[in-house]
This record gives C-alpha cells, sequence and structure tokens, in this order.
C-alpha cells in the first residue's frame, strides 16, 4: 500500500514498520503507545501510518538483545563504559555502588570512573594550580553560594594549568583529580588540599559529630555518577566540542542549579526540617490529603525503590539520626503514596543529621558528581566524536496548508 502519494517517504506502513524493526505488529503498536513512534490516521480509513524517522531512529538506537541493564523505557542514545543503572543501584564500571559504599573513598571511585590504573592521580604533590586572577576572584565571591563561588574558580583554572588539553589518560586523570580538589576548596572556600574530601568536609560543615566523616564518605560514593543524568549529558554534549575538563565541569554545574535535578534535594530537605515540628503521621496524610509534592520520593528509573537512598538511611539509622525522619517518614510515605525514597531525601535527612541547613545537599552532590562527569568527559574526548542529535519534529507534514 502506498501510504502518501506526495511524501511517500515520510511514512511506513504497520508491515513496512514492523519488518524495519524486525517485530511483530504487537510490538509495533507497544512502541507507538510509548510514544516510541508516531502513528497518523490515513483519511477517513482505520488505516495508520507510521513515522519513517521515529522507526529508523528507533532501530538505530535499540540496545543489543539480552543486555537487559538499562531500566529507562526510552531507547539508549549512545554506549558507555563508565557506569549502568540497575534495580540494585548505579554500576561503576562493574561494581555496584552500594557495595562500593561500604569501604571506598571518592578518591578511590573517581580512580575507578575514569579508568586510571597506571597511577595515583590524588598523589599528594598534585594540587590545583591557582593564579592571582583565580585569589582575586575568590576573595570577591567569599559572600556568594557554594555553586557561584565554583564556578567563577573553574571558569578561570584551565588558564594557569597547562595540562588542561592533556590528550593522554594518565594526563587527564591528574588534571581531574587537581579539578576535584579545586572544586572542593571553592565550595569549602579553603586552601586547596590532598586530605580525602569527606575528611575536608566533615571537618569544615561537621567537626563535632562523630559520624560525619563516614555518613559523608559513604554519599559521596554513592552520589559519583548516575549515567546519563541531564548534567552529565550535558557535559558530554559539551566537550564533544572539544573544550577541556574545566569547562566541562562549568557546564555540570550550570545544569545541576536546576531545582528539577539538583536543587530537587533543597526541596526535600525543606520537608524534613517542617517534619521535625510536627508529628509524621499526620504531617504525612495532611500533605497527601491535600494533593501536595512529596520531594524525594519517587524517581523515573528505579520502580521499587532507590538502593541509594535505602543504604544511606540504612547508614544514618545505624549512627544514631532521628528514627522518625530515617525510618518512621520513609515508611509512612510509601503507605501512603505507592512511592519509595529516592537519594534526595536521604540527603535531606543526612543534612538534619549533621546539623546543616537545605542547600548543602546540593554542594554535596556537586562534588561527588563531578567524579562522574570527568569520567563521561574522558570517554567522549577519546571517542572524538561530535554529540549531534536531531530533533523529533512534530510541525504539520509539508504541503499540509495545499489540503
Amino acid at each position: 500500500m502506498k501510504i502518501d502519494s506526495d511524501y511517500p517517504s515520510l511514512y511506513l506502513s504497520a508491515r513496512e514498520a514492523a519488518a524495519e524493526l524486525g517485530v511483530s505488529p504487537a510490538t509495533l503498536y507497544a512502541y507507538v503507545s510509548r510514544g516510541l513512534i508516531r502513528s497518523e490516521a490515513v483519511g477517513s480509513t482505520r488505516t495508520r501510518r507510521y513515522r519513517a524517522e521515529d522507526v529508523r531512529g528507533l532501530k538505530n538506537r535499540r540496545a543489543p538483545a539480552g543486555e537487559g541493564l538499562a531500566l529507562a523505557t526510552e531507547p539508549a542514545v549512545l554506549d558507555s563504559a563508565v557506569s549502568c543503572l540497575s534495580e540494585e543501584g548505579p554500576i561503576y564500571r562493574g561494581v555496584l555502588a552500594v557495595d562500593l559504599a561500604a569501604h571506598a573513598t571518592l578518591e578511590e571511585v573517581a580512580t575507578l570512573l575514569w579508568d586510571e590504573s597506571g597511577s595515583d592521580p590524588f598523589a599528594p604533590l598534585n594540587l590545583p594550580i591557582t593564579s592571582q586572577a583565580m585569589d582575586e576572584v575568590r576573595v570577591a565571591s567569599r559572600a556568594q553560594p557554594p555553586l557561584v563561588r565554583a564556578l567563577t574558580q573553574l571558569a578561570l583554572a584551565s588558564e594557569g594549568d597547562l595540562a588542561a588539553y592533556n590528550r593522554s589518560r594518565e594526563g587527564r586523570a591528574r588534571v581531574g583529580a587537581r579539578l576535584l580538589r579545586l572544586l572542593t576548596s571553592a565550595i569549602l572556600d579553603t586552601p586547596p588540599s590532598a586530605t580525602a574530601i569527606h575528611q575536608q568536609l566533615a571537618l569544615a560543615w561537621a567537626p563535632d559529630h562523630r559520624a560525619a566523616q563516614e555518613l559523608l564518605r559513604r554519599a559521596l560514593v554513592l552520589l559519583a555518577d548516575h549515567e546519563l543524568n541531564p548534567s552529565t549529558w550535558t557535559v558530554r554534549c559539551a566537550v564533544s566540542t572539544g573544550i577541556n575538563l574545566y569547562d566541562a565541569v562549568v557546564a555540570g554545574l550550570i545544569a545541576l542549579k536546576g531545582p528539577r535535578h539538583g536543587g530537587a534535594g533543597t526541596l526535600a530537605a525543606r520537608m524534613v526540617e517542617q517534619m521535625t515540628h510536627c508529628e509524621v503521621s499526620r504531617f504525612v496524610r495532611d500533605r497527601v490529603a491535600l494533593g501536595e509534592a512529596i520531594p524525594g520520593f519517587g524517581h523515573s528509573v528505579y520502580r521499587r525503590g532507590d538502593a541509594r537512598a535505602r543504604d544511606l538511611l540504612s547508614a544514618l539509622a545505624r549512627a544514631g539520626a532521628d528514627p522518625r525522619l530515617a525510618v518512621e517518614a520513609p515508611a509512612r510515605i510509601s503507605e501512603a503514596t505507592g512511592l519509595y525514597p529516592n537519594i534526595d531525601f536521604a540527603l535531606a535527612v543526612l543534612m538534619h543529621t549533621l546539623g546543616l541547613e537545605p542547600g548543602y545537599e546540593t554542594a554535596l552532590f556537586a562534588i561527588a558528581r563531578s567524579c562522574g562527569w570527568i569520567a563521561h568527559a574522558i570517554e567522549q574526548l577519546e571517542s572524538g566524536t561530535l554529540i549531534r542529535p536531531r530533533a523529533r519534529y512534530i510541525g504539520p507534514a509539508p504541503g499540509a496548508s495545499r489540503r
């Protein structure tokens, strides 16, 4: 059957589309119902036609059969050896993040994600290279929020680092370590240090809490990477143009600031603060009854719960965190909504446990996730390809105004 006499290349019949994909008609209709392929009625008949670009795009992007680690409903858009997502949480180069969280430091996880085994990028002498301009900006931006301080420092950092565009894997890993240490010092407003990052954070944020170092270490590891989340995708697109690692992390930080990404943790932190002033069951009942959102619950990938949140909340409970927040609230909210806590809620409980105000969780997120950004940036640079996605056109078909 000829689908459209004027523009036949735009459309396929059901039989042609199914054959192109190598699937049954039932599977084709499932793709349509999930919004992966657009279909349109042909005139006043019951026959439908299917957008050829959608069919061919899906065919090119589908993961190989038998590789069932990807959980998202959308097809994969690129190959990566850095990480993947499973019901047990993210997997960093073949190792579950929750397993690493039991013992590893962020520096060890960064070295794993960067696939650097030949040398130690976090050697004590590999400290950030600062300039007079950076020192002046650091002083001038001292009163600004942590992410703003970090952005101003990183924007200048590559100018003074002669190795910013180093193309060797070892060289890029060393730049990544200096970058991570500079980011940490900018967020904390302290001199760059070779001290373990979780120890720097604990000393600056919660020096009197006996479990601060262990809890922060665990949280950093759990947050280090999460496949192609919005900020990581931003980093890969940006670095595919050939920019250096400093500028790539700047791109990630800007994307992270959005209220639907890194900023979501602040909403959860504010809710946790509200919970501490009332009875948990009543708070949950009133909020659900009013139809208000429950920040920090539900996840677009983890349908049966976020393993990272489970791990961190369990650690918080063992460390003596308020059981109303670490145990009772997750149970009550899940019972009322059917949603499970995600890492944003667990971070909010962590911040409250350490006596920190809402907003610190985003700074912690930025430090940890920069490890993943650098890993993906290195991988993208090694591929030598420019990311140039195509838009999915939803406007009128050519010549439609003639009809």
